[in-house]
Parts: C-alpha cells; sequence; structure tokens
C-alpha cells in the first residue's frame, strides 16, 4: 500500500509530489496521459504575476504573492529557466486608470512589493513600441517568465530521484473507499494508497464523484495563443497586460523564456474538457485584442497556434482542503490562474494537511532538492563544446537546426526520471521542433533517436497521445492483402 497517491501529473501535482517527497513516504503520481505536465501546464501563458489582482482573503491572494517569492530558489535547484521581467497592466483612458490605481491597492494589502502606478512618458521609456493612447499602467517589478512544462518535468524528476513513482497511462475509472485507505482503479493497475491528492485539472469534479458528491463543479475554459518567430522577440520587454475583465486578465503580449514572442488569451467556456483546438474566431479575438497594445505586432512571424484549458471552479476560487465525507482524500482544485504562480505556496500547504491528517511527517536525512544539470548545448562557449564533444561526441551532432540542439541533449533527455518517450515529450525537454519549421527538419532524427534509446520500432513512436502515431508501415511493405490477393483475384473477378 501507497502512502499518497497524487492523481495528475501538472505542475500542482508533480510540485506537490516533489514537496513530499522529503519525507519518508510511499508515493505515486498517477497521470492519465504518457507524459508528465500533458494539460494545462503545457499550454499557458506562462506567466509568473506579481499576485495584485486576486482579492483579499481568497486562496489566490494567499498563495500567489507568496508562491511568486519562492521562484528564484525552486528553478535554481531544478534548472528551470526562469526571468523576473516585470508586468505592465496599462490604460488607455482615466477610467481604466481608476482600475489600475484599484490594482495597486489591492496589491498592497496583498504584500505585493515595489509596484508603481506610472504615467504615459514612463510607460513609453520602458516600452517605446506599445500604443500611443496608453495613459498610464501599473508597474509589478516582481513579474516573470517561466518554461511551466519544464518546470514540472523536473519536478517529476527530482520527486522520483527521491523515491516518488510514476505511472503513465492510467486513467482512472473509479475509487473504492476500503478501511484505511482508498482502492484506486485504473485502466492498467489497482492501486492501494492510505490518502488520495486529487490534481486531475478539469476532471476533478469527476474524480471527486468518485467518492463524494461534489461540492464544486470545473468548468473547461479555452484559451488560444500565438507564438512568434524570435526575430520579433524585442516588440515588448516586459509582460503587457491590458485591464482585466470578469474573464480574466484578457490578451497579454510577453516574451518567453526562450526569446519567442506570445500572444493570448481569449477565453471561451466549454463542456468539452477535451476541446484543444484553435479556431479562426478564437485567434481573430486574440489578433485584434492584441493590436490595441501594439499595432505592429508581426502576425507574419507566427510560427504556431496552439490553445490550453483552464479549470475554471464554480467557487470562483482554489479549492484546497481536506474532503469533510471522504478523510484522507485531498481535493487541489481549481487550480486557474495564478495556479502556476501559486503552485510552490500551495504545495507546500498540501504538505501541512497531509502532516495534519497523519500525525506529522518524518524528513528524509538524504532528500536531494536538486537535480542533474543539463547541457544546454546553444549556450555554451565555443571552449565549453569543444570539451563537451570531446567527452561524448553525440553534442556535436546538431539534430534541431533551428534551436541548436543536439543528439546528446535528446538522449539525456529520454534517459532521465519522468524521462521523454514521445516527439512532443522531447519537444518539452529540450525544444527540438519549437523554431521555425516546427520540426520539418528535426522531426524524424528524433524519431529514429527515441526508438533506438527506447528499444521500439519507429513505427511505435507516437508525437503525444498515446494513439496519437506518425507512422503506420514502410514503404513498400507487404501489406497483408498483397500477400494474398494473387489468391482472391479470380474470386474477385467472378
Amino acid at each position: 500500500m501507497y502512502d499518497v497517491a497524487i492523481i495528475g501529473a501538472g505542475v500542482i501535482g508533480t510540485f506537490i509530489a516533489r514537496e513530499l517527497s522529503r519525507y519518508k513516504l510511499k508515493m505515486v503520481i498517477i497521470e492519465k496521459d504518457n507524459d508528465v505536465s500533458n494539460g494545462t501546464t503545457k499550454a499557458n501563458s506562462a506567466i509568473i504575476h506579481a499576485g495584485y489582482d486576486a482579492k483579499v482573503g481568497t486562496n489566490k491572494g494567499k498563495f500567489n504573492v507568496v508562491g511568486n517569492t519562492m521562484f528564484d530558489q525552486v528553478c535554481e535547484a531544478l534548472d528551470v529557466p526562469f526571468k523576473r521581467i516585470g508586468s505592465l497592466v496599462i490604460a488607455f483612458d482615466e477610467e481604466e486608470m481608476k482600475t489600475i490605481h484599484s490594482l495597486y491597492e489591492n496589491g498592497l494589502k496583498l504584500g505585493v512589493p515595489n509596484m508603481e502606478v506610472i504615467d504615459s512618458t514612463k510607460v513609453k521609456e520602458m516600452e517605446p513600441t506599445l500604443n500611443a493612447a496608453i495613459v498610464g499602467a501599473l508597474y509589478a517589478p516582481t513579474a516573470g517568465i517561466i518554461s511551466p512544462y519544464e518546470l514540472a518535468i523536473s519536478l517529476a524528476e527530482n520527486a522520483i530521484d527521491n523515491g516518488a513513482e510514476l505511472l503513465l497511462n492510467n486513467k482512472v475509472d473509479c475509487i473504492d473507499k476500503v478501511y484505511k485507505g482508498y482502492k484506486i482503479h485504473t485502466n492498467e493497475n489497482v492501486i492501494d494508497s492510505r490518502f488520495v491528492i486529487n490534481c486531475a485539472g478539469v476532471y476533478a469534479d469527476d474524480i471527486y464523484a468518485m467518492v463524494d458528491t461534489p461540492d464544486f463543479k470545473i468548468i473547461p475554459r479555452r484559451g488560444q495563443y500565438y507564438v512568434l518567430d524570435k526575430s520579433a522577440g524585442e516588440i515588448v520587454n516586459k509582460v503587457i497586460f491590458q485591464c482585466p475583465t470578469k474573464l480574466g486578465k484578457g490578451v497579454l503580449v510577453s516574451p518567453t523564456v526562450h526569446e519567442n514572442v506570445i500572444i493570448g488569451p481569449n477565453a471561451e467556456n466549454l463542456k468539452d474538457k477535451e476541446a484543444i483546438e484553435t479556431t479562426e474566431d478564437g485567434l481573430g479575438f486574440v489578433k485584434e485584442s492584441a493590436q490595441k497594445i501594439y499595432e505592429d505586432i508581426p502576425f507574419n512571424k507566427n510560427i504556431t497556434t496552439f490553445a490550453g484549458l483552464r479549470a475554471e471552479p464554480s467557487t470562483g476560487d482554489f479549492i484546497i482542503e481536506e474532503s469533510k465525507k471522504a478523510k484522507g482524500f485531498i481535493n487541489v482544485a481549481g487550480i486557474k490562474s495564478p495556479g502556476l504562480s501559486s503552485s510552490p505556496a500551495i504545495a507546500d500547504y498540501v504538505v501541512e494537511i497531509v502532516k495534519d491528517i497523519n500525525g506529522g511527517l518524518e524528513e528524509k536525512k538524504d532528500f536531494n532538492p536538486k537535480i542533474r544539470k543539463k547541457i544546454r548545448f546553444a549556450d555554451l562557449s565555443d571552449q565549453e563544446k569543444t570539451e563537451i564533444i570531446k567527452k561524448d561526441s553525440r553534442y556535436g551532432r546538431i539534430i534541431c537546426r533551428c534551436e541548436t540542439i543536439s543528439e546528446g541533449e535528446i538522449v539525456d533527455a529520454i534517459n532521465r526520471n519522468a524521462g521523454a518517450t514521445t516527439v512532443d515529450g522531447v519537444k518539452k525537454r529540450v525544444r527540438p521542433g519549437t523554431g521555425r519549421c516546427q520540426g520539418g527538419f528535426c522531426g524524424p532524427r528524433v524519431m529514429e533517436i527515441l526508438a533506438r534509446e527506447l528499444g521500439r520500432d519507429m513505427k511505435d513512436i507516437v508525437k503525444d497521445h498515446k494513439d496519437s502515431y506518425i507512422l503506420t508501415g514502410y514503404t513498400k511493405e507487404e501489406t497483408e492483402f498483397e500477400k494474398v490477393k494473387d489468391l482472391v483475384a479470380p474470386a474477385i473477378d467472378k
């Protein structure tokens, strides 16, 4: 029997797993997809918010500001790219400036440091390309940008390094309350655990319904995005928000931590929890809204679009608590924006809940908070490149020309704990396929490396999800029909 079973391997589930791996617990992470960070964590704005807009007294307000302060240390330990570039919430008229001042006052109450309300002159100094009609802004220097899926992957790796287990392709079908715990039935396994932590994202209400009548509902809210080529990367220096509305923080324009530009999202409440397709109307809205920030955004440099789902809770706030009826079952649900920003503080809080239920936890003396450093070949000096190639010639073979990603990096990403097993899994970890050609050149080579390292046939290498096949067979491979066609031809002729 496990002590803790965590359902969901997004950034919340993996952060909780990493923090609980500090203690002497037998723990498993259960994920329905074939990789970690395949849901909301893979498809969001990738912003670490300063924390000025949450209501005082809410979980969002409680965890965002605290969580924000924790990212420097966490990202250093886990070798995750993170930059504090600051953010601006811009206003186009005096009515919106009232909102700016309200956000500032709210941020002071929540403890957001070093904020400023600035005028149009200061905005122009910071961001010379922005719309000249902007009259002022709220500047929050503690806001940052990150790679959220790289964070979740590193958290999972660190948790496994410290003794946690990961079960992929395990969709939870039902959960039974049993003596001293729960019996979790998946499509692959039956898992016994004393405690269950529900981090299932848009499916959190469905998972909770397996043990109790849910007192919340999760609404999938789709957001669509553009990603521009790195050559557009200097149009803005900071995260640029428009004044927020009831549907959220609105369409933003921001650099990414990998020097692209991200633009989005819109907000559409849906019923389908798998509706991650982009639409003409959705992207059209994003484009039109973003041009209010900067009229000359070079959308001709767009290299990809994507959509993601946020878990919008009916309660309007994060749900982080032990079930009142199903003891030992902890819901961590409705973690929409600023969920990523709040994730380290949420994880610490859940650890305290587990401690309270269990009557304390014993720390491991050998817990290691760090993962093995990654070699990012493109960032090395010429001398460093020469030295690493001498040690391992695979770093001298460039697989992805757009991002200068070597075979050595891809092999390492496959062979780590929580390593890549799919084309998109490699893409999330070391970025081949994220450049201008979007994998047109490097995709087949990534497949070859995956097949070789995993000991699989190339036909069995998938793009992302379990059934997202790429190859159906080999060219000129004789089919079963071709083997018997000479025998059946006379019958067909008759």
